[in-house]
């Protein structure tokens, strides 16, 4: 069976429409709409079989719609090494109130020395969900559980609850783990304790020791005390 379907659209292609390139699309269940520069490429050929994937001309900035309020901002390891272009595509969803963006972003040996900065941007300054992958593939496999997650009922969806779909949840979750010193098994009690990157940001380190112990509580303040390397957002829109 192809992985490509027809979208039957409730307005105009964002293609025709610039100013609104931002706003929601209607992705049905189980599918994801790409950009079409991805057309072709490893990332989506992980997909390919697991999920329906339809692809759109004119998503700038958004590369993947999970749903008509979630899209993905993908950050590849050239986009980290030849510059900071890549933050006018994040602030201008950041300033969007109709989408909620998780930025995935590719680590390697060769854009790691380049992590931290796109780290501090965006989870400090924009206040996003930054997840980081190794590779195209295991991006595949993150976009994959994203979707299938939105795609089980209610009562089966941990991620789910009876407002609205926690996908940020296990976005939030990814972020946090990346703090020196957290990792896996810190970062859910941090969470159920500071359910918010604001609320952990704000913790004082004797408020952090019960949960994580006095090491990691100095890790974890000395990651949201740290002066960022730019804040002029107004810049950059």
């Amino acid at each position: 069976m192809p992985s490509s379907v027809f979208l039957i659209r409730s307005r105009p292609p964002m293609a025709r429409n610039p100013s609104e390139s931002t706003g929601p699309m209607h992705v049905p269940f189980g599918h994801v709409l790409a950009n079409e520069k991805w057309r072709g490429s490893q990332l989506v050929q992980g997909m390919q079989g697991k999920i329906k994937i339809v692809f759109e001309d004119g998503l700038t900035p958004v590369d993947f719609y999970l749903s008509s309020r979630s899209c993905i901002l993908y950050v590849t390891e050239a986009d980290l090494v030849s510059g900071n272009g890549y933050r006018k595509r994040l602030v201008r969803v950041r300033n969007s109130s109709n989408l909620q963006g998780i930025v995935i972003v590719e680590k390697t040996q060769m854009s790691e020395q380049y992590f931290s900065a796109i780290q501090k941007f965006t989870v400090l300054d924009l206040g996003m969900v930054l997840l980081p992958v190794a590779s195209q593939m295991e991006a595949s496999c993150l976009l994959i559980q994203l979707v299938q997650e939105q795609t089980k009922e209610p009562s089966k969806n941990p991620f789910l609850s009876k407002k609205r779909a926690q996908i940020p949840e296990l976005s939030l979750l990814r972020t946090v783990q990346q703090i020196p010193g957290v990792g896996k098994v810190k970062a859910p009690l941090l969470l159920q304790k500071f359910p918010s990157i604001q609320q952990l940001s704000n913790a004082s380190t004797r408020e952090l020791e019960p949960v994580v112990g006095q090491a990691v509580a100095q890790h974890v303040q000395a990651f949201f005390t740290r002066p960022s390397w730019d804040r002029k957002l107004p810049d950059l829109v």
